[in-house]
């Protein structure tokens, strides 16, 4: 990985990544590899409440972070993304990321795994929502990342595609998100039909985290220290501390066993790469924006 200075060992925790942007660089890096990403408490809260929040705006907010997870797992397994047909009519661009130079046959399948698994979540949801569907939003896979480095203390920059140990610490940014989001937007979700699968997109996105916090647990070294730091991170923006409660090193969940959740609020702070309480419309990953009706944080 470039530009990862040698750092005290320490575990991979959860849910703290980009937050710190604001509270600057020094934040602490936590706890264990396992360490959570939100509260259990199940308490996702209904964003900006000037209209009725309907199960198809819950559908494009998910819809939203599958292009962007796609994006990412395409381009580093493939070196291409997402076709004009699912990235749907009017697509923002998306800007860096290309096709990373596997070493190891066994990660390079893994990538390749979880890409076509994105890429079906992606035309899984654009099929259920129809006409609906909003199409990918711009995507920065470039000043995103370098932002993300200098404030979690890592380097000036960070090339995710340059190499593929890289590439984990890249990927470990999205995927402990996105279970939490899906964890977090059961509570939204009026038609028993869509909870269904979004439990099920749910579960397989664990499978995911779970794989990337296995690999990067391995790697050990610099690696594992730049996810401590990511995830350090991650909690100031996405709200809630990541501290393991269960004693597992991998599984992510509280005393319980139950994985976290996050509220569109916390997920937006985190892909924005805003730390700020209050209203953030864009950044980060999303320079415009996302594109739908849960766009905004009011928190």
């Amino acid at each position: 990985m470039e530009r990862i200075q040698a750092l005290d060992r320490t575990c991979v925790s959860r849910r703290r990544f980009l937050g710190g942007m604001a509270a600057g660089a020094g934040t602490a890096a936590v706890a264990t590899l396992a360490a959570g990403c939100g509260s259990s408490s199940m308490s996702m809260s209904t964003p900006p409440a000037q209209t009725q929040i309907t199960d198809a705006d819950v559908l494009n907010f998910a819809l939203n972070l599958e292009y962007l997870e796609a994006e990412y797992y395409l381009r580093a397994a493939t070196g291409t993304g997402l076709s004009d047909a699912d990235a749907g009519t009017g697509a923002g661009m998306v800007t860096g990321g290309g096709q990373v130079v596997f070493a190891t046959p066994a990660i390079q399948q893994y990538a390749l795994e979880i890409a076509n698994d994105e890429l079906a979540h992606v035309r899984f949801l654009r099929k259920a929502l129809g006409s609906a569907a909003v199409s990918r939003p711009a995507i920065d896979f470039t000043n995103s990342f370098n932002a993300a480095a200098m404030a979690a203390g890592i380097g000036s920059s960070f090339n995710p595609f340059a190499d593929e140990n890289s590439f984990l610490v890249g990927a470990f940014t999205f995927e402990d998100v996105g279970v939490t989001a899906y964890h977090g937007a059961a509570g939204l979700l009026q038609s028993k039909a869509y909870l269904s699968a979004a439990a099920g997109i749910m579960a397989t996105e664990a499978y995911h985290a779970a794989e990337i916090r296995t690999l990067i647990a391995e790697l050990g070294g610099a690696y594992l220290d730049a996810a401590n730091k990511i995830s350090a991170l991650r909690a100031a923006a996405g709200g809630g501390a990541e501290v393991s409660v269960s004693g597992s090193t991998i599984v992510a969940a509280d005393s319980d066993s139950i994985a976290f959740d996050r509220d569109t609020d916390e997920v937006l702070h985190i892909v924005y790469l805003n730390a700020t309480t209050g209203a953030v419309a864009s950044g980060g990953f999303y320079p415009n924006g996302m594109n739908g009706a849960i766009k905004a944080s009011t928190k």
